[in-house]
């Protein structure tokens, strides 16, 4: 599920090399890119336009911003970032690959955009975010982000009460019904086909009924809301809300030239990676759901602000390595962080 944001004044890209281009312009890549920013450093966010978290109203969950559109924090982020010589372009990242070093011997990255422009970068962040795929049930999708929910802290208290039931995807889906169950007395599990006998007891234990027959589709009522599912038997059983995990899968095009290794995940997969986001490719960086499918905007925020840190840290290495090679004239060390 992809959602655009809003149209806003993009800016210019940097001529010559920037320091960190930032693939990204969610909670996670707008954080990195404020540190760095913040430390001086020439940065340059990409942004496609297209958060994970666009079709909903609001965010919920984070301090201080709680309730806030996702569009609002967005744009604040932008502003906030330009603030402070930070550059924010509109684009689509369509290839991003290792270059030869400069003659310091520092890494160099290109980064080239959908309409042909490009960009040299002496670091990457990437903080692309993921995409949502959700279970092919007619109906489903219209509702997603309203009353088709995914996060119990995300949405959980604003459908507290209301009739919800749970769309298993796998087993993940029986620890997503228990968090659901403490906002509302009234939850069905619909197992499509597999749930174990320990699991039935628990539920039974809770008060959630179970629902083997697999769902057809959604209903809607007169005004378009959703009423409930269809099962393959014709029955259908009235609901409010519709809770599913749905397979999270990051955000990779274009970035396959800096062949960033993967890990598969409970939930889907993500870009592997370790210490403050780096990864196994020196001189790139991953934050936010791009390679944490479950967090949310704090969680992608931080860890963006981390990776900024870190990424500073190690140019503040690579530019104190070129001084010295300057004044005692030695060879290029190499640049690997």
């Amino acid at each position: 599920m992809a959602v655009a944001t809003p149209a806003y004044a993009s800016d210019a890209l940097d001529e010559g090399t920037v320091d960190v281009v930032v693939i990204g312009g969610g909670a996670a890549g707008l954080n990195g890119a404020l540190m760095l920013a913040r430390s001086r450093r020439s940065v340059v966010v990409i942004d496609s336009g297209s958060p994970r978290n666009a079709p909903a109203e609001a965010m919920h969950g984070f301090i201080v911003l709680d309730g806030t559109p996702p569009f609002e924090i967005l744009r604040r982020g932008r502003e906030q970032v330009r603030q402070y010589g930070g550059r924010v372009v509109s684009g689509e990242v369509v290839s991003a690959e290792s270059a030869a070093p400069s003659a310091d011997g520092d890494l160099r990255f290109t980064v080239t955009l959908a309409d042909g422009r490009g960009i040299t970068a002496r670091r990457i962040l990437v903080a692309t975010g993921l995409t949502d795929v959700l279970p092919e049930v007619p109906g489903l999708a219209e509702h997603w982000g309203h009353s088709v929910v995914h996060c119990p802290y995300c949405h959980g208290w604003e459908v507290r009460d209301e009739p919800i039931g749970i769309l298993a995807t796998g087993p993940v889906s029986i620890g997503h019904a228990l968090l659901f169950r403490q906002l509302t007395e009234d939850l069905t599990y619909f197992t499509h086909g597999n749930l174990d006998e320990d699991s039935r007891a628990r539920f039974a234990a809770r008060g959630i009924r179970v629902i083997d027959t697999p769902v057809a589709e959604v209903v809607n009522d007169e005004d378009g809301a959703l009423a409930g599912v269809r099962l393959a038997d014709g029955q259908v059983v009235a609901r409010r809300v519709l809770a599913v995990t749905p397979q999270m899968q990051t955000r990779t095009q274009g970035l396959e030239g800096l062949g960033l290794p993967v890990q598969d995940l409970p939930t889907g997969r993500g870009f592997a990676s370790g210490m403050a986001g780096a990864t196994e490719v020196p001189g790139v960086w991953v934050a936010g759901n791009a390679t944490d499918p479950v967090a949310q905007v704090g969680a992608s925020a931080a860890a963006g602000a981390l990776a900024g840190d870190y990424i500073n840290r190690m140019l503040a290495t690579a530019d104190t390595d070129a001084a010295l090679q300057r004044i005692t004239g030695g060879s290029p060390n190499g640049a690997t962080g």
